[in-house]
């Protein structure tokens, strides 16, 4: 056996112990989980972005994405020391995403809870167009399977701009409808919430999507909130097949 021959089957067995041998779809995925404000509907105080951004990284842990791969922020990152979140800014997310998918190349998730209006979503202080985060998306994300969350008012109006055959897209709320649930006194909005509960019982994105719309759409009834919001689900072609067998890691549990 040549010392070249030997070489290589060194280095293939040095990469092969490097490989967890349980490699989940979602190890090598770059998240980014983003709460937009840190108000309620009525201007008062609110945790309920917070408190769905922290509770949202715990649940992508759980269900197979690697912690060095996710990224989270939040208008007030000084008051939350535990998990250390950036400070929520668009072009700080766009510069800083792009360089987390540099690194964790497999696929893009991306998750934002925050106010929403038809034109945009509040990033901050800012009003950012979902334009501005198709735009982050491409430029970080380009042809790679991509998972795209919206949880705000009007956040059906971010499909036509995100849609890509590689993409799965789901928003708490079709293009002319608010979403519910930004009170100061509430843990969650209405989606964030049911999106949180519908994971553990769900084994992949496309079945969480689905439970995700229901639940809302109990609660709505429940809480006689009108009209209802109709979340909205869009899955490209090329993405499906993944999605349905891409199963989340066993240790799930809620939060």
């Amino acid at each position: 056996m040549t010392l070249r021959v030997v070489l290589i089957a060194l280095i293939t067995m040095l990469l092969a112990a490097m490989t967890p041998a349980n490699a989940g779809p979602f190890d090598s995925w770059a998240a980014i989980v983003v709460a937009g404000d840190y108000r309620a509907h009525s201007g008062a105080p609110s945790e309920v972005f917070d408190n769905a951004r922290r509770d949202l990284v715990t649940a992508l842990k759980q269900i197979g994405f690697a912690e060095a791969n996710i990224q989270q922020y939040s208008t007030r990152p000084e008051k939350d020391p535990d998990t250390h979140p950036s400070l929520t800014d668009a072009q700080a997310i766009h510069d800083k995403f792009k360089l987390l998918a540099q690194k964790a190349p497999a696929g893009c998730f991306v998750y934002v809870t925050s106010h929403g209006a038809p034109l945009g979503i509040m990033l901050g202080d800012a009003l950012v167009p979902f334009r501005a985060i198709g735009d982050i998306v491409d430029d970080a994300c380009s042809n790679r399977p991509t998972i795209v969350i919206m949880s705000a008012c009007f956040s059906g109006m971010s499909i036509p701009v995100l849609l890509n055959q590689n993409r799965m897209i789901l928003t708490a709320a079709r293009s002319d409808r608010t979403s519910f649930g930004c009170g100061e006194a509430l843990q969650y909005t209405f989606f964030d919430q049911c999106f949180l509960e519908s994971l553990p019982m769900s084994p992949n994105f496309p079945a969480l999507a689905d439970k995700t719309k229901e639940c809302v759409a109990a609660r709505e009834t429940a809480e006689m909130a009108t009209p209802p919001s109709e979340p909205q689900l869009y899955i490209g072609s090329a993405i499906s097949g993944f999605l349905k067998s891409a199963n989340f890691a066993l240790s799930t549990s809620a939060p």
